[in-house]
């Protein structure tokens, strides 16, 4: 069945995103009243009316497109915990961050975006990162590279001495034993700088922007779509243990995803403190 489904036009899953970013995302850009608003978690970890409706039409949409698969979303995850274990079962299942970069929306800023990926048995097959304020459609499938509105995608090596860029974890996300561990990268070579939404920092990896990052968290709405792009672009990852990333989680944190694989081990050896 999956293999049948990525044998076929996957436009479909495309013109999917875009029509639930049109519906639920975009017409309440800059137009958040405060009651749509809500913190989920804190301060820092909002949730708007977009992220609700933009999720649920996502689930209904992709699970039409392909009958018999699970989706693995934000909100659905946050109100079930359950939910997330259907990233290790065996039907096929839609990871989706419906708002990618919530901070971003709520302030007015184009910096966010909806991720959708496709993965089956810990497989990532297909994803979609899609900037509606930008105009940006960036789509990766396994064994056919990655486009960004069409244009292959492709993320190059840094120049031999350039000082790496590198987006890290934003302070406001993470724990005491996390900033020490990203630390380690704040060393002669390396320009870290604090992350906006996931989603556009791997994009900018993928397209030579950006690279690296190395990021202390592990939830497969965040990372998916982003991971199988930066390496269909020619990219890599590795957490710091030297493993690869697994959707599914239990990976030894951090972990990084670079331009290539030299910029990748070089990230991994700092902070493993190597």
């Amino acid at each position: 069945m999956i293999d049948d489904f990525l044998a076929g036009d996957l436009a479909v899953v495309e013109e999917a995103v875009r029509k639930a970013a049109a519906a639920e995302i975009m017409p309440r850009f800059r137009q958040l009243a405060a009651h749509e608003i809500v913190e989920k978690n804190g301060p820092h970890d909002l949730v708007t009316v977009a992220d609700r409706l933009a999720e649920e039409h996502l689930t209904a949409s992709l699970t039409a497109i392909l009958p018999g698969s699970a989706v693995v979303g934000e909100e659905a995850v946050h109100a079930d915990p359950t939910v997330y274990e259907a990233l290790s079962g065996d039907a096929p299942v839609w990871i989706v961050d419906p708002v990618d970069g919530t901070r971003q929306f709520v302030r007015g800023e184009a910096g966010f975006c909806t991720l959708v990926a496709l993965a089956h048995r810990g497989e990532l097959l297909a994803s979609w990162t899609y900037a509606p304020a930008l105009d940006e459609m960036a789509v990766a499938v396994r064994g056919r590279g990655a486009t960004l509105n069409g244009t292959p995608l492709r993320a190059g090596s840094p120049a031999p001495g350039a000082v790496l860029e590198v987006a890290t974890s934003h302070p406001d996300y993470t724990t005491p034993d996390q900033k020490r561990a990203l630390l380690a990268l704040d060393t002669e070579g390396v320009r870290p700088r604090p992350c906006g939404s996931a989603g556009l920092e791997y994009l900018a990896i993928a397209r030579g922007e950006l690279d690296g990052l190395a990021f202390s968290w592990e939830y497969a709405w965040d990372h998916a779509a982003g991971l199988l792009l930066v390496a269909e672009a020619g990219g890599a990852q590795t957490t710091v243990a030297g493993e690869p990333f697994k959707i599914a989680g239990g990976n030894a944190l951090p972990f990084t995803a670079a331009r290539d694989a030299a910029t990748a081990e070089r990230l991994r050896g700092l902070l493993a403190g190597e």
